[in-house]
């Protein structure tokens, strides 16, 4: 057996390949409870999300942090759902016929809002799909 990296902890490497963290508990819930203790990323996460949810900006918290739950203004609907669903799809139209109520940085905002809004509801889904193993 050796000795890798997996999610910031020491893994064990078995016989048959299999990837198991060295003292990770057998049951569900303190299965997901190490896990969350050994998440390295976790307070990055937490600092980005206070910055752009709840920091000054150009726009305002209520409406990063609604762009940010999928609940965007009808005007920021089309952009906000292509974000989350399918980003490669946004051109230069989407964000330009906004140009028009939103400047360049409130724009940059809501973009970021709702990109981080939808990783944040990946990880959670992963995180989910993980605790159902």
């Amino acid at each position: 057996m050796g000795i890798a990296q997996w999610w910031g902890a020491p893994v064990s490497l078995g016989a048959g390949g299999d990837r198991t963290p060295a003292g990770e508990p057998e049951d569900a819930a303190a299965l997901l409870q190490w896990r969350n203790m050994h998440d390295r990323f976790a307070p990055l996460r937490n600092a980005t999300a206070t910055a752009l949810l709840h920091g000054a900006g150009s726009t305002s918290g209520d409406l990063r942090r609604a762009v940010a739950a999928g609940s965007p203004p009808p005007e920021l609907d089309t952009l906000v759902r292509k974000i989350r669903a399918r980003a490669y799809t946004v051109t230069d139209q989407d964000v330009d016929a906004l140009r028009a109520r939103y400047s360049d940085d409130q724009l940059f905002e809501i973009i970021v809002a709702a990109a981080f809004g939808a990783a944040q509801d990946r990880l959670e889904a992963a995180q989910r799909a993980l605790e159902n193993i």
